[in-house]
């Protein structure tokens, strides 16, 4: 599976009606709809915003989309092949659309969303998806430099740390490093 690392944008003219698509990095339905709120925001006039959404969730792969007032399936369900296809995951792509004023035809709605979400994803980047997890964790004082080091390289985060006569430790890190950093540094 792959994320994406930078928003891809794209914009096309499709007889009168202007599609314009943003790829971006959504990794729960809360950054999903603060980033169409934001699509929305930037574009007050557009006549529909349609979107599909592949997040990953502790429970599995949520896969969603909307085809806001186009007719059924032509226009938020065509972005989904994008996604699976290149096995993206915590990715939202919106496609806005200004009516033009000539029908498009459900085969040309589904070319004109799916090809502006896909010219969006080719200007987006990405990398590899490593699956994340928080743990808590207990360590010693004289551990706590080593152990940030530690969690750096594997790609982790230190989320919160209390200082008592221990370190209590709240950490995000890829689910495959956790049994070894744990058994290296657990009190």
């Amino acid at each position: 599976m792959q994320q994406i690392l930078s928003s891809g944008f794209a914009e096309q003219t499709i007889q009168k009606s202007r599609f314009i698509a943003r790829a971006t990095y959504a990794d729960s339905e809360q950054s999903v709809a603060a980033m169409l709120r934001q699509l929305a925001s930037d574009y007050p006039n557009a006549s529909h915003l349609a979107y599909a959404y592949r997040i990953q969730t502790p429970d599995g792969i949520i896969l969603r989309f909307s085809d806001d007032g186009e007719p059924s399936g032509t226009a938020g369900k065509p972005i989904i092949p994008h996604l699976e296809g290149r096995e993206l995951i915590n990715i939202c792509v919106g496609v806005i659309r200004y009516y033009g004023g000539i029908n498009l035809g459900t085969g040309g709605l589904v070319r004109a969303y799916a090809g502006t979400a896909k010219m969006a994803l080719d200007n987006a980047t990405f990398s590899e998806f490593i699956e994340q997890a928080e743990y808590e964790l207990t360590l010693n004082y004289k551990q706590i430099d080593r152990f940030k080091r530690d969690l750096a390289q594997l790609g982790g985060e230190l989320i919160h740390a209390e200082f008592a006569d221990v370190v209590h430790a709240w950490v995000r890190v890829p689910i495959s490093a956790w049994d070894a950093l744990r058994d290296k540094y657990a009190v």
